[in-house]
């Protein structure tokens, strides 16, 4: 009788516990979701402008010196992005409310003139910041506030990015490697739906994913061609989070003051942009992964895309890696891959999930972006792409702040911080 009433108890608990948080997450996705189809939208305009009015890239060193000095003005100067907000599911550590308004204009900022970086990483600083308020708003404990944090990361990348699978996965799973956060699975699957269908709404994702051609027949030759372009993939993702890290380096140490260091990095994406004498490069880059995507290669394309995104975010502009790590392995895919005997399209679709997962370290929200972006032809292809691609990159990663806590190579644990 006494294991009967325990059993009910816990039920009971379990109950009210997934009511509560089904209710949260709900409103979470909401108010998330619709100021990042705002976001979507603004981020929309400004790049319809720059693409009217070509001469605006000229502003890029006033942009970068005004988006330091608005940083600045509202103190917080030594904002850490994206780490902060892995901090804050870690170790519960608050996110001001006013990182999104700071994120939302100033990565609106760097895409009208032309800055080469996405949209992803900010919206999961948008997303972080106001669910971590309403949760400290609502007096909850630090648990919960964690999954609140996770809950507001997932409707955010949903409703921008227009994939709730990969986004409610994501929250889980970036933060911690190898450690998932399966008890926040109902808020952020919830959060990220009531996001995503908000943005839908609105007039946004009609259309999601890439047309990426057919894929490769599963064999055997397939499979080592696969697994050769992840082996690759691997290097290029290392190389990508390495230029992202060395770029804020070496640009501290060249010019100490903030202000004066992102208007010489927005000189230097400028004289780069006008040397290539297309602004292709500028912005995410969705507009050349779906060109290359089409059938085009260009060999040097991803060394370009990896150049002018790390000068300009290491620089101080603000904006996402993860579009233009997509971007970098789609022109890394297409260029590699037919030479392996893959198809053109197909492995551009490799190369942008495989070099996405050894950049973030996240295998399966790897697997389900490659779903979600190109439907279920070849996922085992994919699957095997990103394993290969998660083993071999290491223990290299975009975020600092993230944590290895599971090795890559033995059933051991261990507790290191990405490179």
């Amino acid at each position: 009788m006494r294991r009967v009433l325990d059993s009910l108890k816990n039920t009971g608990r379990g109950c009210a516990a997934f009511l509560t948080w089904t209710a949260l997450a709900c409103v979470t996705g909401l108010a998330v979701g619709a100021v990042a189809a705002g976001f979507h939208w603004c981020i929309d305009i400004v790049t319809e402008i720059r693409a009217a009015r070509p001469w605006v890239i000229w502003l890029l060193p006033l942009a970068g010196a005004a988006i330091v000095w608005l940083y600045d003005v509202c103190g917080m100067a030594d904002d850490r992005g994206t780490n902060l907000v892995l901090v804050a599911v870690r170790d519960a550590e608050p996110v001001r409310l006013r990182m999104a308004p700071l994120i939302f204009v100033s990565t609106v900022i760097t895409h009208f003139v032309g800055g080469s970086s996405g949209r992803e990483g900010a919206a999961l600083q948008l997303g972080g910041s106001m669910a971590g308020r309403a949760a400290r708003a609502l007096r909850l404990d630090e648990k919960d506030q964690r999954v609140m944090v996770m809950c507001g990361m997932a409707a955010a990348f949903s409703a921008l990015f227009g994939t709730p699978i990969t986004a409610a996965v994501f929250a889980m799973e970036v933060v911690s490697v190898g450690v998932m956060y399966y008890a926040a699975i109902v808020p952020c699957v919830t959060a990220s739906a009531a996001g995503f269908l908000l943005a839908r709404a609105m007039g946004l994702h009609g259309e999601v994913g890439y047309y990426a051609g057919p894929a490769a027949a599963l064999g055997p030759g397939s499979m080592l061609a696969t697994a050769a372009l992840g082996a690759l993939c691997a290097a290029v993702s290392v190389g990508f989070c390495e230029a992202m890290h060395l770029s804020h380096k070496l640009y501290e140490k060249a010019v100490p003051r903030p202000a004066w260091r992102a208007a010489v990095g927005g000189a230097l994406v400028l004289g780069v942009t006008l040397l290539l004498g297309t602004q292709e490069y500028s912005g995410a880059g969705d507009g050349l992964i779906r060109r290359l995507l089409a059938g085009d290669t260009e060999p040097e394309a991803f060394l370009i895309k990896t150049l002018l995104t790390a000068l300009t975010l290491g620089a101080g502009f603000r904006g996402g890696e993860i579009v233009p790590a997509l971007c970098v392995g789609c022109a890394f895919g297409v260029w590699i891959g037919p030479l392996l005997g893959l198809p053109h399209g197909f492995s551009g679709a490799l190369g942008m999930t495989a070099v996405f997962c050894g950049a973030t370290n996240c295998p399966l929200t790897a697997i389900l972006l490659s779903f979600e972006l190109f439907g279920g032809d070849g996922m085992v292809l994919f699957a095997l792409c990103c394993a290969v691609s998660y083993m071999l990159s290491g223990y290299y990663g975009l975020y600092s702040e993230q944590k290895i806590v599971y090795s890559k190579f033995r059933t051991e644990w261990i507790d290191t911080k990405t490179k």
